[in-house]
């Protein structure tokens, strides 16, 4: 009598329907848009394709505590920055890879982590 084949335990297994399509990518912002937006962000500095801002915090307990809390942020909206940590600073840079370039979704996140940040 042949033995029951074993589920391979190094494959995760997922009970999920498939995703439907992607949503479409939000459009790119023109550089008049951009500049616009960055003057509510005066921390802010557009880096051709990205937008970025360094936060400096006490300590690296507090930089950590920060990029905690912006990665639950990120997670919650599904838009994730690039973070830097060194020491007490965390640099955070963002553009909508699908776009190819910087969104209003980028300008969202971006006051929502001046928000988290206590520096806005």
């Amino acid at each position: 009598m042949a033995k029951p084949a074993k589920a391979d335990s190094k494959k995760p297994q997922s009970s999920a329907a498939p995703a439907g399509p992607a949503p479409a990518a939000p459009p790119r912002l023109e550089p008049d848009q951009i500049a616009r937006a960055l003057a509510d962000l005066p921390e802010w500095s557009d880096m051709a394709g990205t937008i970025q801002r360094t936060y400096a915090f006490a300590d690296f307990v507090n930089s950590l505590a920060f990029v905690r809390s912006a990665g639950a942020e990120a997670e919650r909206v599904q838009h994730h920055p690039d973070i830097l940590i060194r020491y007490n600073k965390v640099t955070m840079t963002l553009s909508t890879h699908d776009s190819g370039g910087i969104t209003q979704r980028d300008i969202d996140m971006a006051h929502a982590l001046d928000r988290l940040s206590g520096q806005a």
